[in-house]
């Protein structure tokens, strides 16, 4: 089933994090058309000036140039060195398409679509791979139903819609643990943890009243 996904994804470490260190007051907007090398981005939030002097300085950016003035931002065709994590690539690589992104203070967020569900795991264990942990805000199902996160890990998530479709929390149970471990390719200590993890998670949403935490970093 087709997902729209909204990821909040530091810059530091990925493309543009050298930039917002140098211009924290910056804010970016990725543009629909993708330059042939890089990527198009409207800056503002602070002087052109500083914006390129950023730009020159990061060792992640290996080129840019001014495409279009407007309105106090600038639109800038930007090229990034093979060694940055590039979060855009890495989403299309796991099949997924970028619906928006844009940039403030420092961190990403993406609207992304992906044809399943398990692709979004996949990017979330990728980019925690290079030590960007990733914040999961929202999930929408292509048929409009939308549910938040509550901080729940993709994994942990994918765990609870599982149980809860195959009867685990019904009274009696429909499904033992076994079974739904079974079902789910791991064993019965690992499902556990990651229940009781995904319950944490879930009541340390509701005590601390916030709807999106930062996710942990371990994402069993």
């Amino acid at each position: 089933m087709t997902t729209i996904v909204d990821l909040r994804v530091p810059a530091a470490g990925t493309v543009m994090g050298g930039v917002f260190e140098s211009a924290p007051s910056a804010t970016c907007e990725m543009e629909q058309v993708i330059a042939s090398d890089g990527y198009r981005m409207w800056i503002d939030g602070t002087e052109r000036s500083t914006v390129e002097s950023a730009l020159e300085s990061s060792r992640s950016v290996a080129a840019y140039e001014l495409v279009l003035t407007g309105d106090g931002r600038w639109l800038y065709d930007v090229e990034f060195t093979s060694d940055v994590v590039d979060v855009f690539d890495l989403v299309a690589e796991e099949q997924g398409t970028v619906v928006t992104a844009s940039a403030t203070n420092g961190t990403w967020q993406l609207q992304v679509r992906f044809c399943d569900r398990e692709y979004v795991s996949r990017v979330y264990d990728r980019l925690l791979e290079h030590d960007v942990t990733t914040d999961l805000a929202r999930l929408t199902d292509l048929d409009g139903e939308s549910v938040s996160s509550h901080g729940l890990t993709p994994k942990q998530y994918e765990t609870l819609v599982a149980a809860h479709e195959r009867g685990y929390f019904t009274i009696p149970r429909e499904t033992s643990m076994e079974e739904l471990a079974d079902e789910l390719g791991v064993s019965h200590q690992a499902l556990s943890e990651r229940l009781r993890r995904a319950y944490r998670a879930l009541v340390d949403t509701e005590l601390n009243g916030t709807d999106t935490p930062q996710l942990s970093p371990s994402h069993s």
